[in-house]
């Protein structure tokens, strides 16, 4: 079953490509803890090939919490809290009020006059078991964030459910960087509920 502007799910209910979530975060407080870390601890993308300018992060969550994020091709390691995130009570309570179990946690963070080239993120979604979620902390009016061919505004301290699977760009003019907390949460019943509330249906 496929829905328009966004890819299928196999499961019971396919969902959008995007879904705004029911939460409302304190961008304000984000901020500071964004804003708090030193530049030489935000760290270039490691997917060069797909942006221009200044895309960074700051990783919260990693295979067993080390700092540098280090790839685990097997994919078997356990996600833990890095020492970074112990700096962060704000994004504890956001994490703690998704409640979803949750993979990888980062700070992306996108420079004024960058952008991200138009890509597909791979096994990720709903039928693999964990989704990632957008929490924009810091952003600004011309920010152009384009998902399955329709752009997308997501102000600060909204909750967003993207299907990062569907290609997708982003650019932002400035004059200030763009900061979002991205989350990739495990799906169980529970959260799977959530997102098929989110999205909305014709009366």
């Amino acid at each position: 079953m496929t829905t328009p502007g966004g890819s299928s799910s196999s499961n019971s209910e396919a969902l959008p490509s995007r879904l705004r979530l029911p939460f409302a975060f304190d961008a304000g407080a984000l901020a500071v803890e964004a804003l708090a870390f030193d530049e030489s601890e935000w760290r270039k993308h490691f997917n060069r090939a797909y942006y221009e300018g200044d895309w960074s992060y700051v990783s919260l969550r990693t295979p067993y919490g080390r700092l540098p994020a280090a790839p685990d091709p097997t994919g078997t390691a356990p996600w833990a809290d890095t020492s970074y995130l112990e700096r962060c009570p704000a994004v504890r309570g956001v994490l703690a009020e998704i409640g979803c179990e949750t993979k990888s946690v980062r700070l992306l963070r996108l420079g004024p006059g960058a952008r991200i080239l138009e890509h597909e993120d791979h096994n990720i979604g709903v039928d693999y078991g964990f989704v990632r979620l957008h929490i924009p902390v810091m952003t600004g009016p011309g920010v152009e964030f384009v998902l399955a061919e329709e752009p997308l505004h997501m102000a600060p301290g909204e909750c967003w459910y993207l299907d990062v699977l569907n290609a997708h760009s982003v650019m932002n003019p400035g004059p200030g960087s763009r900061i979002h907390l991205v989350v990739d949460c495990v799906v169980d019943p529970a959260f799977l509920a959530m997102l098929v509330a989110a999205f909305p249906r014709p009366a």
